[in-house]
C-alpha cells in the first residue's frame, strides 16, 4: 500500500466596489477592510473546490 497527501483546496471569491482616486488606493482600501474583518467571505461566495494529490510514499 501506498500512503497519499491529498490537498483539498476551497476557492471564495467577492467583488467588492470602492471609491478611491486609483487602483492602488482602492486595493489598499479593501485590504484594510479585509483586515478589519468588515469584508468576510463565507459560504455563499464559494466558487469551486480542487482536490489534487501532493505526495505519494510507498510503504
Amino acid at each position: 500500500m501506498k500512503k497519499y497527501s491529498i490537498e483539498v483546496l476551497e476557492i471564495l471569491s467577492r467583488i467588492v466596489e470602492v471609491e478611491a482616486s486609483d487602483a492602488k488606493e482602492a486595493i489598499e482600501k479593501v485590504r484594510q477592510e479585509y483586515r478589519k474583518c468588515e469584508i468576510v467571505l463565507d459560504d455563499s461566495d464559494y466558487k469551486v473546490t480542487e482536490i489534487s494529490v501532493k505526495d505519494e510514499k510507498s510503504r
